[in-house]
């Protein structure tokens, strides 16, 4: 079972409707907004469920819940996919996270520490 443990959320509004993205991956947008973030962009993990304009909050530090886009293995760094669900990183991805649970398949729900998309997996 996925499990959390807050260190530091943040909230923001969201820049479209978030009602059905909570443990997926935001990024803050050019107008100081939450977004889904984009495959192997730099993101945190969205706490609640906002509708566009009201504000949200995603664990920006500390172990959070995510859904997996693909199996992920315990240990893995995370990143987003297309859909902001987490996947393994590979060469060139910004690292999300470090998944403390593997997921055996898509929309899993594990837990991983959150990094904030501190930089790229290295070559």
């Amino acid at each position: 079972m996925a499990y959390m443990n807050d260190v530091f959320d943040h909230s923001l509004q969201a820049a479209v409707d978030l009602s059905a993205s909570q443990y997926l991956f935001v990024t803050v947008d050019s107008n100081g907004k939450w977004a889904l973030s984009g495959a192997g962009e730099g993101g945190y993990s969205m706490q609640d469920k906002p509708e566009a304009d009201q504000w949200g909050e995603a664990r920006v530090l500390g172990i959070a819940k995510i859904k997996a886009g693909a199996a992920v293995a315990a240990g893995a760094y995370v990143t987003s996919d297309a859909s902001a669900k987490a996947v393994t990183a590979t060469t060139g991805d910004v690292v999300n996270g470090h998944a403390l649970q593997a997921a055996s398949a898509a929309d899993e729900v594990i837990s991983i520490i959150v990094s904030g998309g501190v930089g790229a997996v290295a070559a």
